[in-house]
């Protein structure tokens, strides 16, 4: 209650006794999310005191909200034995529309929010998980791949609030479709238009790609130029270089996670790539068949 003489007046009384002090201050009042305001609301006369209101929102843009979380996370990391790190640039972009694309999902809070520690966060998380397995393989760089943002995914569930079918669906389940779509949305911008057909030709016809997250780039590199037509679309649309292996198998990686994300191949929980699974309609009167009752693609 002593605020309303400082905002009022601009001075501090001391009741009973015949003293003001005067004051030169201006206070600057910040809100939290609407679940803890609400629980101590700023009452009407205190609140008519205050000059003007501003309301903040979310980076309006991809490019923006990349710019903060590349500020405020910790990339210049001076103890990663003289490794360089390097962030390809469509990394930056899919992990910053993890966020849009939560906060756009019905299945979270919109009251609670997805606020931008959940991108600094993710990319933290990434950039960690990359260092450390560059030190296990001896690379001398770091760059993260598609698989370093799925290590990443307590970063995600930690920071959502789900909504009732949010909660029965399982948070970890919302965050890895999360990453699929943030992923077919990086593909879409990057890739989109270029002909794939060789490539989900290819898996059509029963080729399947498993990628190790711990493996070295070299060793990945040449499992993916197995697929035909990923290497020459990726030099095609730009996305790396042909002398910078680390960075050729993370597009290699997005490539194949959007082309997942378009349902044009399928991708099992090991990292796995195959072709899409056809989705059959069940018998009249029979519902759809519960989840291991078809085959195993990966005994």
């Amino acid at each position: 209650m002593g605020l309303f003489n400082i905002m009022q007046e601009g001075d501090v009384q001391i009741k009973g006794y015949p003293v003001r002090l005067n004051l030169d201050v201006a206070l600057v009042f910040t809100a939290n999310p609407e679940d803890y305001t609400a629980r101590g609301k700023i009452i009407t006369p205190l609140k008519d005191r205050i000059g003007s209101e501003i309301t903040t929102h979310y980076p309006l843009t991809v490019e923006l909200g990349t710019a903060i979380t590349e500020q405020e996370a910790w990339i210049d990391r001076n103890g990663g034995g003289g490794r360089a790190i390097r962030i390809p640039d469509f990394m930056a972009e899919l992990i910053e529309r993890i966020a849009f694309e939560a906060r756009e999902d019905k299945r979270v809070d919109r009251r609670s929010g997805v606020s931008q520690r959940l991108p600094i966060s993710v990319l933290d998380n990434v950039l960690s998980n990359a260092e450390r397995r560059s030190i296990i393989t001896k690379e001398k760089a770091v760059v993260p791949r598609i698989s370093d943002v799925y290590a990443a995914l307590p970063a995600i569930t930690g920071k959502l609030e789900l909504e009732y079918e949010g909660e029965l669906q399982g948070s970890e389940t919302i965050a890895k479709d999360l990453i699929r779509r943030a992923a077919g949305r990086t593909f879409e911008g990057r890739v989109g238009g270029a002909n794939v057909d060789d490539i989900v030709h290819w898996f059509d016809e029963g080729g399947a790609l498993k990628v190790t997250p711990e493996e070295r780039s070299e060793a990945l590199l040449k499992g993916f130029t197995v697929v035909p037509g990923l290497l020459d679309l990726i030099d095609q649309v730009g996305l790396a270089g042909k002398k910078d292996p680390a960075t050729l198998v993370s597009a290699c990686e997005l490539v194949l996670e959007g082309l997942v994300a378009e349902k044009r191949i399928a991708r099992s929980d090991e990292l796995g790539y195959v072709r899409a699974r056809s989705e059959q309609k069940p018998p009249f009167g029979k519902g759809p068949t519960g989840p291991g009752t078809g085959p195993n693609l990966f005994t």
